[in-house]
């Protein structure tokens, strides 16, 4: 009898955990990359640097929305640091597609903006398939550069609602270079698979609700920059410059609640 009830008790509890599971698999696995500076004319280099801050910020809109699974920026560079790549500039397709397999990513997202030095930028994005290497989805956002947060909320609501992403299956991961699931390790690589962020809510956010929980006031570009100098000084292990730098960032857009989580997180961790 106490046999049967242990048996009982664990037939429970592989059907609690197996919904939440596939629900896990009901969204595409994303990852973004840093943006490349395709600026033109003489301060073109002074945007050199802003696209991982960029990257960042279309990380957190895309997790705020919820219908994706994004891949955590850190995780992202700690496998660009281990591979080198940090230094190159930008990266190409074939690499992209290399770093999401390592993660266990199924769709990657590229992207790039253009400054003209008189205050017009085009920001683009495309998606790239792990699986197959197909690129699609290509979106283009025209706009000025005094409101780098808005360029970066209206990408991410046309990737969400433009780009068709179906899920892969599980088994698909076979097929995929050897990836597996996001969180388990990677046979083939020499770290392991990158975690993706938590996802806590269930179901998509109703845009709505995504657009209240942006901030108000323009962020620009020179407070983009100064975002992109912080993340680096962050990822160079420098916390107390890291957090000065977000200080800086929270005096001139104090709405954005990931620098204030940043500086929080780097003051007290």
């Amino acid at each position: 009898m106490k046999k049967f009830v242990r048996v009982a008790l664990a037939l429970a509890s592989v059907a609690m955990v197996a919904p939440a599971y596939v629900a896990a698999q009901a969204k595409p696995v994303v990852a973004v990359m840093y943006f490349d500076n395709n600026s033109i004319g003489k301060d073109h280099a002074d945007y050199d640097g802003v696209g991982k801050g960029m990257a960042e910020m279309l990380i957190n809109d895309l997790a705020t929305a919820g219908n994706v699974t994004v891949v955590e920026r850190e995780r992202i560079q700690a496998l660009l640091v281990e591979q080198n790549l940090t230094k190159q500039g930008s990266v190409d397709p074939q690499t992209a597609i290399k770093i999401g397999k390592i993660i266990g990513a199924q769709y990657m997202i590229t992207g790039g903006f253009m400054s003209d030095g008189r205050g017009n930028v085009v920001l683009t994005g495309r998606t790239i398939n792990v699986q197959t290497s197909a690129i699609g989805n290509p979106t283009r956002i025209n706009a000025k550069g005094d409101d780098v947060l808005g360029m970066i909320a209206q990408l991410s609501e046309k990737m969400r609602t433009d780009m068709k992403l179906p899920v892969m299956k599980v088994g698909d991961a076979g097929n995929m270079g050897g990836a597996q699931p996001a969180g388990a390790p990677a046979a083939a690589a020499t770290t392991p698979a990158i975690k993706v962020t938590k996802d806590e809510s269930p179901k998509p956010k109703a845009e709505s609700q995504v657009a209240q929980a942006r901030p108000k006031k323009k962020m620009d570009m020179k407070t983009a920059l100064l975002y992109s100098k912080a993340l680096e000084e962050e990822d160079a292990g420098n916390r107390s410059k890291a957090v000065e730098l977000y200080k800086q960032v929270n005096v001139s857009f104090p709405d954005y609640a990931p620098v204030q989580q940043k500086i929080a997180k780097l003051s007290h961790g």
